[in-house]
């Protein structure tokens, strides 16, 4: 996540310098030699998703035979799963597509969507440790290790490079939807690996992460700010009717 976000701020901050500069490609320089570290460090990782690895999050790796514990139980998805994913392509299609009209109408330039790119990385790793909106929102699922779009994620994040064609953009994306569609077809063939009922590597008493309870701790914090926000906001709703109780009794 660090090298993600540092990444995205070098950009960033060559990006602002290179407009105040007056540039018309603020990333020119920049991208010749960071952005090709970028384009080089995000294509590793996703080589390496192609092949197990003892390092990666199970999430990831459940799709292969040597992570599969057979429980005896016969794969089962969970309820409305289909529906959700359905919901989950349509709603970035519709996010990605606003980003496409912002660009086809010159509002944002070739650099933003590299920008938008890198920012999708960085929160790529914040849905792992901190907070997932398509877990919260969408699947409902307990954790990344049953995540059904675990390996879409290089796919969605490079998802802007398609309005931007060349070498670099297009072998990221072309990459990240070979490992989606990898991801897709053995999910069709081997359902038995991708569902805790059926696959023992997925139980709880086997992770080796637990980032639930992290984010367990930081779900209950959200949950009580809001509580205590909406306290306040209801102390201040009846503070304002008492004055203007008051302010009409004067009159």
């Amino acid at each position: 996540m660090a090298l993600r976000g540092a990444l995205f701020l070098a950009a960033a901050t060559a990006y602002i310098l290179g407009k105040v500069r007056g540039e018309s490609v603020p990333l020119r320089i920049f991208s010749a030699v960071v952005l090709s570290a970028a384009w080089l460090l995000l294509s590793v990782e996703m080589v390496l998703r192609f092949f197990p690895s003892p390092t990666e999050s199970m999430g990831c790796q459940r799709q292969f035979a040597v992570n599969y514990r057979p429980t005896g139980y016969p794969p089962v998805p969970p309820r409305n799963q289909r529906r959700q994913t359905v919901w989950v392509v349509l709603v970035w299609l519709a996010l990605n597509g606003g980003i496409g009209v912002l660009y086809f109408t010159h509002i944002i330039d070739r650099d933003i969507l590299v920008l938008i790119s890198l920012a999708y990385a960085v929160c790529d790793m914040i849905c792992i440790l901190l907070f997932c909106p398509f877990q919260v929102l969408f699947f409902k699922n307990k954790c990344c290790n049953t995540c059904r779009i675990y390996n879409w994620d290089f796919a969605m994040m490079f998802t802007p490079l398609v309005f931007a064609p060349g070498f670099f953009n297009y072998s990221l994306l072309a990459m990240g939807i070979i490992l989606l569609l990898r991801w897709e077809i053995t999910l069709r063939r081997h359902p038995e690996r991708f569902y805790e009922l059926s696959n023992q590597s997925l139980d709880c008493a086997h992770c080796r992460e637990r980032l639930c309870n992290q984010k367990t701790h930081i779900h209950r914090l959200r949950l009580q700010i809001m509580a205590e926000l909406k306290a306040e906001l209801n102390d201040l709703r009846e503070e304002i009717q008492e004055r203007a109780d008051e302010f009409r009794n004067k009159k």
